[in-house]
C-alpha cells in the first residue's frame, strides 16, 4: 500500500512537472520561437483641429431714441404754421392738417436721419475640423516556431517570447 501510494505520487508530481493535463489525451508542452514578425494594419486616425480667423463684417448700426422726437416736434411745427395760415372756422382745420402734415414730414426725416447705417466690425470666428493622419498599428505577430523538429506558423496578439504553449494531443489510429 506504501509503495502504491509513493508511485502515485511520484506520477502526479511528474505530470504536473512537464505540463499541465487537459484531458487523458491531451498536454500541454513548450514549443520554440524561432521568430516573431510584427504585423501592422494602416488606419486613418482623426485628430480634431480648431482653426479661427478674424473677417470684417458689415453690421447695420441702429440708432435708438429719437424715434418720435421728430414726428412730434413736426406735428407741432405743422400745427402752429398752419394756424398762423387759417382764417375762421378753417383756423381748426388748418391747424389739423399743419400737424399731420408736419407729423409725416418728421416721421420721414426721422427715418432718413436714423436709417441704419452698416458699419464695418471685425470679428473672430473658429470651427473645429478633422484632420485625418494615416498611421502603422500593430494587430499582432506572425510566429515561427519548431516543435519536436517540425517547424509550424500562427498568430498571436502579443509577442510570444522565447517559448510558446503547445496543445498536444494524442489518439490512436485504429486499422480494420
Amino acid at each position: 500500500m506504501k509503495r502504491t501510494l509513493t508511485a502515485l505520487t511520484i506520477g502526479i508530481s511528474a505530470a504536473a512537472f512537464s505540463g499541465a493535463a487537459l484531458s487523458g489525451s491531451e498536454f500541454i508542452r513548450n514549443a520554440d520561437v524561432i521568430h516573431a514578425n510584427p504585423q501592422y494594419e494602416t488606419v486613418e486616425v482623426a485628430h480634431p483641429t480648431t482653426e479661427c480667423w478674424t473677417e470684417t463684417v458689415r453690421r447695420n448700426n441702429r440708432r435708438h431714441g429719437g424715434g418720435y422726437v421728430a414726428p412730434i416736434a413736426g406735428g407741432i411745427l405743422g400745427g402752429v404754421i398752419g394756424n398762423r395760415f387759417g382764417k375762421g372756422h378753417g383756423k381748426k382745420a388748418m391747424t389739423v392738417v399743419g400737424a399731420l402734415l408736419g407729423g409725416a414730414l418728421g416721421n420721414n426725416y426721422g427715418k432718413a436721419r436714423h436709417r441704419q447705417q452698416p458699419v464695418a466690425q471685425r470679428v473672430r470666428r473658429c470651427n473645429t475640423v478633422d484632420r485625418y493622419e494615416q498611421q502603422q498599428q500593430l494587430t499582432g505577430y506572425r510566429v515561427k516556431y519548431r516543435y519536436e523538429g517540425q517547424e509550424y506558423y500562427t498568430n498571436t496578439a502579443q509577442y510570444p517570447g522565447k517559448h510558446i504553449p503547445v496543445r498536444v494531443s494524442v489518439s490512436p489510429i485504429h486499422r480494420y
